[in-house]
């Protein structure tokens, strides 16, 4: 073979890569989420049709913005089906990615609050409104700093910290920042959700106490909400000293009709959607409830339109490639001997489970309300971005553990 023809195949190849998954990833995660992407486009197009009146440029703004993050999604993802590798986690440059987050999670600080949190950065660009929100990628960052120190690791310590104090105190100032500085607490409990449930992989006899630790006031923290949804509860909640939106979702998610045209009229509209759509829906762009003043119709409350428009069919829609998905993940981490890819395969599927817990949570009444939106349906570059880049690193691992390059 002559030099130009071996120079052009790997230029060939280094060009596939930004628009093919590798040979061996999974075919059913990655047309799960093209299924996802297309539905999730289609739906944020007819929830935002209500949004759109009285603005002109609106919904081609809103369908465009979607658009542009799916296509950087599908490159970002990939990119790194094929490019990433564990062994990155042991390099010099991985601490300085965890350092960097929390520098963009504090830039976020200089920003204006929306909605009570200042969890976004602007990005000014003409007249259009354009955000980042750096705590989506935290979601994704998680389960590499712990991976990256308390996977795989056979050495023997006196101290447990030693070993899970890095990544802890990692974890720990994500969700400080996140929680009481940006004022979001739906994103912190994601963060805190995903890395208890990977502190629990590691087999180390070090990190035994500190796992058997997280799994108790793991316990105790899903007692203490369930206690604060009675009625002693709500007056205990009422007491705390945390924000009057923060006590009103409580209250709401205990009785939604206790203040129907206040705190409660987002989740009575959503719950009446629910009811408008039944088995097959109105139709899709039928709905009625996008036209009133419903708050989050595309957003966090983007189930809702969905359930009103295509029924508990079109629900299915959703949930299918979900389960799909989470399926394949854990079906890798349990056959793979690799303590860092089964954490992150885990990670990745805990990401999209508890985002689907605390939507669809929120949105029926049967949790507080957290502002967490339906990955790769809710309209939101940043968390579609972020799952797709979770989903690429998961699809490395599941390549290079087909062909036999980890155990």
């Amino acid at each position: 073979m002559t030099a130009a023809r071996a120079s052009s195949i790997k230029a060939s190849r280094r060009h596939r890569l930004f628009y093919r998954m590798p040979h061996y990833a999974d075919p059913y995660i990655h047309w799960s989420l093209i299924i996802l992407a297309f539905y999730g486009l289609l739906m944020i197009t007819s929830a935002s049709m209500g949004l759109a009146i009285g603005q002109p440029g609106y919904l081609a703004f809103v369908i465009a913005k979607q658009a542009v993050f799916l296509i950087a999604g599908y490159f970002s993802m990939t990119y790194l089906a094929n490019r990433f590798s564990l062994n990155f986690l042991k390099s010099q440059d991985f601490p300085k990615l965890a350092v960097g987050m929390v520098f963009a999670l504090l830039a976020c600080l200089a920003f204006p609050e929306v909605n009570g949190a200042k969890a976004w950065i602007r990005v000014p660009v003409s007249s259009l409104d354009i955000s980042i929100q750096p705590s989506e990628f935290t979601k994704t960052l998680v389960p590499l700093v712990i991976a990256a120190y308390c996977g795989d690791v056979s050495r023997h310590y006196e101290k447990g910290r030693d070993l899970w104090g890095r990544p802890f105190l990692f974890v720990m100032l994500f969700a400080f920042i996140i929680f009481i500085l940006q004022s979001d607490f739906g994103s912190m409990a994601v963060v805190l959700s995903i890395a208890i449930v990977c502190f629990l992989i590691p087999q180390n006899p070090a990190m035994r106490k500190f796992q058997r630790v997280l799994g108790v006031l793991t316990l105790v923290g899903i007692a203490g909400i369930i206690y604060l949804l009675t009625p002693a509860g709500i007056q205990l909640v009422e007491m705390l000293p945390i924000a009057d939106y923060q006590k009103n979702r409580f209250i709401s998610a205990f009785n939604p009709f206790a203040d129907q045209y206040d705190t409660g009229y987002q989740l009575i509209n959503g719950l009446i959607s629910f009811a408008s759509g039944g088995w097959r829906g109105l139709g899709f762009g039928n709905s009625v409830r996008k036209y009133t003043s419903f708050p989050a119709a595309n957003t966090d409350f983007i189930l809702a339109i969905v359930v009103e428009e295509m029924g508990m069919i079109g629900f299915l829609l959703i949930f299918i490639p979900y389960l799909i998905i989470l399926c394949r993940l854990f079906h890798y981490a349990l056959h793979m001997k690799s303590e860092k890819g089964r954490i992150i395969l885990i990670g990745t599927a805990m990401y999209l489970l508890i985002h689907c817990l605390f939507n669809i949570g929120g949105v029926t009444a049967m949790i507080p309300l957290t502002g967490v939106p339906l990955l790769m349906i809710s309209s939101g570059g940043s968390s579609t971005l972020a799952f797709m880049v979770s989903i690429g690193l998961a699809q490395a691992v599941i390549s290079q553990y087909r062909k036999g390059l980890i155990q």
